[in-house]
Parts: structure tokens; sequence; C-alpha cells
């Protein structure tokens, strides 16, 4: 949720650890601060702002920071308000400098001790306990490294940590425990981040550190120490993006390029995994085979949209390969007894990987006795991948918009496969497959077909964009859609909404309904259709305007009091992945309208590192 830039160099850093914030800050903050030092110095100096970090970055215009090393920090607050104390980097007596993300959960037994050894708070943050801790380790071990590993074996919680120190200021300690922290190999200047897209300008190689790991950085040399305090060798790794991944390009927002992007993201990620009429199950991986064949029921652990992802796939799951599928907000699964199933596999589902519930939910799991995990994610080296015995990955590519879009598309077309193969095992005909994946290989078409809306929803947000309230419907697998719809328009517009089954009108939100509560109905053809109807008949006759989604085969067309916007024909199966982007449309029109924060929606963040 936070970010962590650090870098230790022969040449001022500032430059970079601003521009490396910079590309954070789609993760959502309300602070920022860094700290910089130089060989020789006799101080850290320090800057901190509440705000956005251009605000930082105009404070540095006005007084200049040098140095070549230093370490930055974009904060979501979590103990203490948003305020310039509370803000990282932290310090210790003018000696020790860190910068954190996570949860220290026994911060208050800490805060009490270091209290009662003379350290005196400044701020209401769990992070400052860490920095007297390591000062106060630095009394007993003289040495930077050597007082972190020893003040790390002191703290309960989740932890990356990046520590400079004033007496020996070529170097930067980092280490990291249950949130994301990479090291990026430059020449002559090494790097440590949250995430390795905020150093893309000075390096496509990095490290990905595991659980536990300590790394100690000079210029030239890095040095990692796993969690039993050996020296280890990790992987380099090279990231390729393109360099335009972070950039807007001609758009205004960053959501609306990736609501275009979506007909390239998921053909990418059904590229190499569709035969001529078959999924490729060996594309998968090779041990996807055996986790299937021997796979009885499904359990889907998720966080927001990707929950609703889950609950999408259920209907799928249960359709095709007629076996259990439970889905589980991985927030609350954690915390709950569950009964593990014979045969279980666990499916995690997020977009970075790095989600604290959904992560925590699949260590749980697998401590439970569930036969497999396995996660359906979009970054390669992230923790739940690394963590997983089998890994989907989707191809959406960055992404920076708060509110999720691309990948949420692209996680429903590897759920899809997901329930092709499973269904192969159980009974799903050759004649059946061929069908899904004709329709799967038609997908970015159709999406394409369906932006092509855009100009008609951009006027029906006129009709949202002054409501308080707004009411999304849906059934059978367009039920979690419309749940979507709404927390779409929610999250970027600041309308409350909500997403209802539309046979449950009439027991309960039917009587909001009025002429200043605009009812959005998901109701592509089908089997439900006429149900459907009954249930928007109920809207109108008490005065509610409603917006239907629907294809022309619907038969609604011309209903009095009703806007229809015709979404292009698809398979039966696929309409909820192609009916979720005119919702996705229609959320981003009204807030550009409201005149809000669409790429960063108060309050909240793109990667909840932490519970």
């Amino acid at each position: 949720m936070c970010g962590i830039v650090g870098a230790v160099a022969h040449r001022d850093v500032p430059g970079i650890l601003l521009e490396g914030l910079q590309r954070l800050e789609y993760r959502g903050y309300d602070s920022a601060g860094i700290a910089v030092t130089a060989n020789g110095a006799v101080r850290i100096d320090r800057r901190r702002t509440v705000g956005r970090v251009n605000e930082l970055q105009q404070s540095l215009k006005e007084a200049p920071m040098h140095g070549t090393t230093g370490i930055a920090h974009t904060r979501w607050a979590t103990h203490g308000a948003p305020a310039v104390e509370n803000a990282h980097p932290h310090m210790s007596r003018g000696r020790v400098c860190l910068v954190h993300n996570g949860i220290i959960e026994n911060f208050e037994e800490l805060r009490t001790d270091l209290s009662d050894a003379g350290y005196q708070f400044e701020s209401r943050t769990d992070s400052e306990a860490i920095a007297h801790l390591i000062d106060r380790c630095l009394e007993e071990e003289e040495d930077l490294f050597e007082a972190v590993a020893k003040a790390v074996r002191q703290i309960e919680g989740a932890y990356a940590l990046g520590v400079v120190c004033r007496d020996d200021p070529r170097r930067i300690v980092a280490a990291r425990a249950g949130s994301p922290l990479v090291v990026g190999i430059g020449i002559g200047e090494n790097f440590i981040a949250s995430d390795a897209l905020a150093l893309r300008p000075v390096t496509d190689r990095f490290i990905y550190l595991e659980q536990g790991d300590l790394v100690d950085l000079t210029p030239q040399n890095i040095a990692v120490w796993n969690a039993n305090n050996r020296a280890v060798v990790r992987a380099t790794v090279s990231v390729q993006h393109s360099a335009d991944a972070a950039d807007k390009g001609k758009y205004r927002h960053y959501m609306e390029r990736e609501i275009d992007e979506q007909p390239h993201a998921i053909a990418a990620t059904l590229e190499g995994r569709l035969g001529r009429t078959r999924v490729l199950e060996e594309a998968f991986g090779i041990g996807v085979r055996t986790v299937l064949d021997e796979t009885q029921a499904i359990t889907i652990a998720a966080c927001g949209t990707a929950y609703y992802a889950g609950c999408i796939a259920r209907y799928w799951i249960e359709e095709l390969a007629g076996i259990p599928c439970n889905v589980e907000i991985a927030s609350e699964f954690r915390y709950r007894k569950f009964v593990t199933p014979p045969g279980g596999l666990f499916v995690t589902i997020s977009q970075s990987g790095e989600t604290a519930d959904t992560l925590a939910a699949q260590i749980a799991a697998k401590q439970a006795g569930f036969a497999h995990t396995l996660t359906i994610c979009n970054v390669p080296t992230s923790s739940q991948v690394r963590e997983s015995d089998i890994a989907l990955m989707t191809e959406a590519g960055p992404e920076i918009c708060v509110a999720s879009t691309k990948a949420f598309t692209t996680q429903l077309s590897v759920l899809m496969m997901l329930a092709i193969l499973l269904g192969r095992r159980r009974g799903l005909g050759a004649s059946k497959e061929r069908e899904l994946v004709d329709a799967l290989r038609a997908l970015p078409e159709t999406i394409r077909q369906t932006l092509a809306l855009r100009g008609r929803i951009r006027r029906l947000a006129e009709h949202f964009m002054h409501r308080h309230h707004a009411l999304f419907l849906g059934r059978g697998a367009h039920y979690p859609v419309a749940l979507e719809g709404a927390l779409k328009l929610k999250e970027i517009s600041y309308i409350h909404a909500e997403g209802y089954p539309a046979g449950e009108l009439k027991h309960g939100p039917l009587a909001l309904v009025d002429e200043d509560m605009p009812v959005v109905a998901v109701a592509p053809g089908g089997e439900l259709m006429r149900k459907v109807q009954s249930n928007l008949e109920e809207v109108r006759t008490r005065g509610g305007r409603l917006y239907v989604f629907a294809d022309a085969a619907a038969g609604i067309g011309g209903v009095d009091g009703a806007t229809v916007i015709e979404v292009p024909k698809t398979h039966d199966l696929l309409t909820p992945i192609v009916y979720t982007v005119p919702l996705q449309l229609l959320a981003y029109h009204t807030a550009v309208l409201k005149g809000t924060d669409v790429d960063q929606p108060r309050n909240l963040a793109k990667s909840v590192t932490v519970e």
C-alpha cells in the first residue's frame, strides 16, 4: 500500500527517489518524505510533506537536498493520522533513519520499553518504534547490518524496511517479512523499492527478496542473508516493460487507458493457451494436470473486485465441471474455522499478488491441509505466486489506476479456461469446448465493439452525476457483475451504489426506488430474461428510472421509462466479461463529470499489503 524507494550511488540521488515515488503514486498515500546523506556527512537531511509527491518535489525545488545515499516513502495512514510528524522517513536521535511498509503488531510493547529506556517519540506510528529499536541495537552491535538483524528478531508483524545511518553513509540495509521489497541492480549503484516499477528508469535487473531476507547494499555490492542468518544468492530477474507502461499517453486518466487496453490484454492472456478446438492444458505448466485430476472441490478466496471474479467463476465451474465451488472473502476466511474438503483446490485471485488478506488466507489453507493451491495473478514475481503450487498468470500489464478494470476481465478469462479444463475431466464434450474456445477467441473483438458504446455511455453519465444513490441489478452470473458495477461507481465517483440480485428487489430494496434512484440492470438475453423483465416492471411502476444493458435478442427495447443500451452479442457464458465493460465506462464518465480524482480515489490504495 505504501511505497518505498532507496538508492546508494556515486551520484546525487534525490531526483531518482522522487521519480520512484511518482511511479508508486498508484498505490494510494496521504504523505511523502525523503532522507539523504553523503559520504563525510555529519547529519541526515530529511524532508516530509502531507499530500502529493509534487508538494515534496516543490519543497526540494525551493530548498534543494543533495546526497549519494537516500530513502524515500509514500505513506497511507494506519497508525496515526496524516501529519508531517507521522510521515516517513522516521529518525532516531539523528543517527538512524528508516522507511517502513507493513504493520508491527507488538509496537505498543516496544514503544513502552523504548520510552522507559529514554527514547522520545514524535509520532503515533508503529514505524518510529523500529527506528529507535535499531538505534538501541546499534549501541550494542556497532554495525548497522547486525543492529537491523537483531532488531527485526524482536519485531512481530509484517514489514519491508529500508535503513540508513549517519555514521555509515554509503550503505542501505533492508529487510523483508510479509511486505514486498525488491533490490534493483545498477552499475556502480544499487536500489531498493516496494515495486520494480519504481526503478524502471534506472535498471531492468532485480532481485526479489524472500520472506525473512536481509540485504546489505553499497554502490558496488549486494549481500543477502536469509531468515536463518545464512548468506544466500537470490536469482537476478530481468523485467521488461514498455517504456510508456506507466504513462497515460493520449489519455486523460490511467483508468481510461486501461479500459481501452482490455481487448489487447485479454488477447495476450489467451495467447498460447487456445488451440484450434481446445484449451491447451500444457500451456498452464507441467503441474496443472495432476492438480486438476485430483481436484474434487474448489474454494476461491479474494478481496474486492477479484472476489467478484471468483463469484462469477463459481457459476462457470459448477455448470461446466459439476463440482462444488465455494467463494470466500479472504479477510473473513482467514479468521474463521473452515472445513477442508477432500481433494480441495484452494484458489486465490489478486492483481498484485501481494494482497495481505488473500496471501494470509492462502497460507492458512495450506496449513489446514488443502490438497493444492493455485493463484491467478498479474505479477509473476509476487508473494502469492511464490507461495502457490500452481500459478495461472494474466497478461494485463501494469495496472496503475486504483480501480481495477483490465485485471478483472483478464482474471475472468483465465477462470473460464480453468472451468473448461475442469469440465473436460467431468463430461464436458469436445463440441461444447470448441464452442467456448471459439467464443473466447472472438472475445477481444467483442470487447472492442463494446468500447464503441463510449459516446452513448458518456451521455448517459450525465443522468448520474447529480445523483446520490444508485441500484445495480443482475441475475445469475450477472449478479456479481452488478456488484462490480456498483463498486466501480462508488469507488471513483463517490456515489453510494449497491448491487442486488434482481429477484431480491421485493425483499427490501424496492422501498428505496423512486424517481431520484437510478436503477441499472444487467440483462442479456437468456433463460432468466423473463424473470428479469418482471423485476424491471416492478421498478418502472414505482417511478424508478431504468437503465438497461441488454443484447438485441433480449426484447427490452422500447420499454416505457427505460433507457436501453444494446451490448454486442457473445456466448451466454461469456456475457459477464462483456457486460462489465459498459459499467466501467459508466463509472469512469460519471467520475469525470463530477471532477473526482479518478485514478487515486480518496482513502483507497491499489495494493492492499496490510490488513
